[in-house]
């Protein structure tokens, strides 16, 4: 069903510059439109989440933000900078961090080696064993198992791990793709605490999820994405509470 747009972005963010923003794009697969002129801002230090059905858009839009395909039209910008057409490594390098769906970690290599693969694109490197222990921390179940095989650990292990991982590039943005998919009920819980936690480290998160209640529990904002457009955008509390978002996405809450 449709749900009316609201666009506006909180007044407190009015005299601010966004972090993120993506200005009209569109994004095609050869001749399919998956997205349709979308806009979206994402302010330093918020978390805004992604909201929608399967093959609404959510995935090809966090695609299109690292590199991953290119915009048919529109810009997607970062720190005021156009990014769109430069190549994945170099929006990596220029502050862009993922925790892609299914964690994607590298089973055979331990959890070490793992989070130091997120610095790979450092040089600065009293940073990055200051920012391991930064994340070691943040998840002092992964401090004790930094020399286990990743592929051993739980599905709850696994995601602390990638989430780790992305904090390892020092990011300006984290995206994060689905953080709660294929992780059980009391799991699901856990992963968002841990979320949680890594916005009071003022980390920028852009998190595209299913679980609408979770994510919004969470949120500062929220955008709403049917058939490769935004048709909703809102705070996170104005979206719990709207009837039509209830209807179409919560659920009887």
């Amino acid at each position: 069903m449709s749900v009316p747009l609201d666009a506006a972005a909180p007044a407190a963010t009015a005299d601010r510059r966004p972090v993120l923003e993506l200005r009209g794009v569109s994004t095609h697969y050869g001749l399919v439109s998956v997205l349709r002129d979308v806009d979206m801002e994402i302010f330093p230090g918020e978390m805004v989440c992604l909201l929608g059905g399967n093959a609404s858009g959510k995935t090809t839009t966090l695609r299109t933000i690292l590199g991953y395909v290119q915009p048919s039209e529109g810009q997607v910008l970062l720190d005021g900078e156009v990014i769109s057409g430069l190549p994945t490594v170099e929006i990596v390098r220029r502050g862009v961090s993922m925790v892609p769906e299914n964690r994607r970690l590298f089973g055979s290599m331990t959890v070490r080696e793992n989070l130091l693969l997120g610095a790979y694109l450092r040089t600065d490197r009293a940073a990055v064993e200051a920012d391991l222990e930064r994340v070691l921390e943040t998840f002092p179940r992964v401090r004790e198992r930094l020399g286990q095989k990743a592929g051993t650990l739980s599905g709850g292990e696994q995601q602390m791990v990638a989430m780790g991982r992305a904090l390892m590039a020092d990011p300006k943005v984290l995206l994060m793709d689905e953080p709660s998919m294929g992780l059980a009920p009391v799991l699901v819980e856990q992963v968002f605490e841990i979320i949680r936690s890594i916005r009071a480290l003022g980390r920028t998160i852009f998190i595209v999820e299913q679980n609408a209640n979770m994510a919004l529990s969470i949120a500062d904002r929220g955008y709403v994405i049917q058939t490769g457009q935004v048709v909703l955008a809102d705070t996170a509390e104005n979206l719990l509470r709207n009837p039509l978002m209830r209807e179409a996405y919560l659920g009887e809450l």
